[in-house]
């Protein structure tokens, strides 16, 4: 009798430590994120993940108390993750429909982008607004990535329909200064910033009016099931804005 009840003690207490243990574990185990090279916003730089966002995401998920990583990657590579659920989330992501059949986005954006068109100066090509005016010139951009409505349905139906891919924005640029494309669609900053790091900027034009401000956000795997992760990002977010922080940090970063 005493020795069944040793067991049941043994056994109980090995229940209690698996409910208490394994929680605690789960919750240190760290987020795994992803993202692109995308300076000024997020991109490594000599081994180091760096930039505004960078910033912003970090700091939420510090005051969740919550570990991340964070993997530089192709976009459609990271795309790939999130669909799969390799990865936790994936930022800095514009929304569309396919997107949100495996992603959960955040409701507060995380940071609102400016998409412009780009040519070299001596590019005889005017905007007036309306893409359906540059049907006939060579565009460039990235792979996978989504520019807002305005210019993936243009490219969707074919008003632009001379459209070359390019992994990441430093190539797209470095195609455009060679004369392999005509326009570069970008945001805008990540734009000026890698013509700030060739020290080109004397060479390029930004083309007037913009083209859209799109915001973007964070979004997580569906497959991992973080809605609850999701939800606290959010809270954090939004009460970052309304303190004065996350306006704080972006002043911080682009001084």
């Amino acid at each position: 009798m005493e020795i069944g009840m040793i067991k049941l003690t043994l056994k109980n207490a090995l229940c209690l430590f698996i409910l208490l243990f394994l929680p605690l574990k789960l919750m240190s185990q760290p987020l795994q994120l992803v993202t692109l090279q995308y300076p000024p916003y997020e991109y490594q730089e000599n081994g180091e993940i760096k930039g505004v966002v960078i910033d912003l995401v970090t700091e939420i998920f510090n005051r969740m108390n919550k570990p991340i990583e964070i993997s530089v990657l192709p976009w459609a590579r990271a795309l790939d993750y999130i669909e799969k659920g390799s990865a936790d989330a994936i930022f800095t992501a514009y929304k569309t429909p396919e997107r949100e059949t495996f992603a959960d986005y955040s409701t507060e954006v995380l940071m609102p982008q400016v998409v412009s068109l780009f040519t070299n100066k001596d590019a005889n090509i005017s905007f007036d607004g309306h893409l359906k005016q540059l049907k006939d010139v060579n565009f460039g951009v990235v792979n996978k990535v989504s520019y807002g409505k305005k210019v993936d349905l243009a490219i969707q139906r074919k008003v632009l329909s001379k459209v070359q891919k390019a992994n990441s924005g430093e190539l797209n640029m470095k195609k455009l200064l060679a004369g392999r494309i005509d326009v570069l669609v970008s945001n805008k900053y990540g734009a000026w910033d890698i013509l700030k790091k060739l020290n080109k900027q004397e060479l390029v034009t930004e083309l007037s009016p913009e083209v859209q401000n799109v915001p973007s956000y964070m979004a997580f795997s569906k497959k991992r099931n973080l809605t609850h992760i999701r939800d606290k990002f959010d809270f954090i977010l939004k009460e970052m804005k309304l303190d004065g922080s996350y306006n704080k940090i972006i002043k911080a970063y682009f001084k």
